[in-house]
């Protein structure tokens, strides 16, 4: 009877402490930046057209911006509870979608969807 109550506990014991420390790790290497800087989320998707699309503008474009404002990207089919804190506190429904923050946080501006190169430029360049 011990051996079965020793089992059974290990079954249901192992898979979460795995759960835990599996979140724990994600936890700590996926914050979104307090620096005081403005930021850019980018929601995004390996799978999306529109997000390869904009990946290659952010290339292009995102250079010129660095240590000037912080990109955090966050894909969305990456399942996490940091992932999925974001993508419900931003209410995203669809991808790519970008949120722009000012140097205090809050949100300025939201862009769903793919965008002009110069459109995004000129967003990033408004961006304080």
């Amino acid at each position: 009877m011990k051996k079965n109550a020793i089992i059974i506990t290990l079954i249901f014991a192992i898979p979460l402490f795995a759960y835990m420390l599996l979140t724990a790790s994600n936890k700590s290497t996926a914050q979104t930046a307090q620096t005081g800087k403005p930021q850019v989320i980018k929601f995004t998707s390996a799978m999306c057209l529109d997000c390869q699309t904009m990946n290659n503008i952010f290339k292009e474009i995102f250079p010129k911006y660095e240590g000037k404002i912080v990109l955090t990207e966050i894909q969305v089919q990456d399942k996490n509870s940091f992932n999925d804190e974001q993508i419900k506190k931003y209410n995203v429904t669809l991808v790519p979608t970008i949120i722009l923050l000012n140097s205090a946080g809050q949100q300025v501006k939201r862009i769903e969807g793919a965008v002009s190169e110069e459109e995004m430029d000129n967003c990033l360049k408004g961006l304080n």
